[in-house]
C-alpha cells in the first residue's frame, strides 16, 4: 500500500508539475498578451495626446482668425459710415448749389425746366429752395403740377 501510494504521489507530482508547467506558459502568454495592451494603451494615449495638441492648435489659429474677421468688418463698418458720411456731404453740396442755381433763375425758366423733371427730383429742388423762390416759380408753372409739387412738399 505504501509503494501505491508512493506511485500515486509520484503520479499526482509528474501531473501536478505537468501542470504547473502548462500554467507557467499560460501566465507567459498572457504577460506577452499584457505587454502587448499595454503598449497599445500607451501608442493610443500618445496618439490622442498629439491629435488633441494638433485640434487645441488649430482651434487657437481658427479664434485668431475669427478674431482678426471681426476687427476687418469693424474697420469696414466705421469706413462704410464714413463713407455714407461723405456722400451724404457730396449730395448736400450738390443740392447746395442746385439750389443756388435755381435762386439766380428766373422763375419762368424755373418753372418750365422744375415741370419736366421727374417730380421726387422737382420736389427735392423745390424743398432746399426758399419759400419766396418756390413762390414765384409756382407762379410761372402750370396750376395742376404746382398742385401736385405743393401737396408733395407737405408731405
Amino acid at each position: 500500500m505504501a509503494i501505491q501510494t508512493s506511485d500515486k504521489i509520484f503520479e499526482c507530482t509528474k501531473i501536478f508539475e505537468q501542470r504547473k508547467g502548462e500554467l507557467l506558459v499560460e501566465l507567459e502568454r498572457i504577460d506577452e498578451q499584457k505587454q502587448a495592451l499595454s503598449a497599445l494603451k500607451t501608442a493610443t494615449e500618445d496618439l490622442l495626446k498629439r491629435k488633441k495638441a494638433k485640434l487645441d492648435q488649430q482651434e487657437e489659429e481658427v479664434n485668431n482668425k475669427l478674431s482678426e474677421i471681426s476687427a476687418k468688418e469693424k474697420n469696414i463698418k466705421a469706413m462704410l459710415e464714413e463713407n455714407k458720411k461723405l456722400l451724404q456731404e457730396l449730395k448736400n453740396t450738390k443740392m447746395s448749389k442746385i439750389s443756388q442755381t435755381y435762386a439766380k433763375m428766373k422763375a419762368g425758366a424755373a418753372a418750365s425746366i422744375l415741370s419736366d423733371m421727374p417730380t421726387e427730383d422737382a420736389v427735392a429742388i423745390l424743398r432746399s429752395l426758399k419759400p419766396k423762390v418756390v413762390g414765384k416759380i409756382f407762379t410761372k408753372m402750370d396750376a395742376k403740377k404746382a398742385a401736385k409739387l405743393t401737396e408733395l412738399l407737405a408731405r
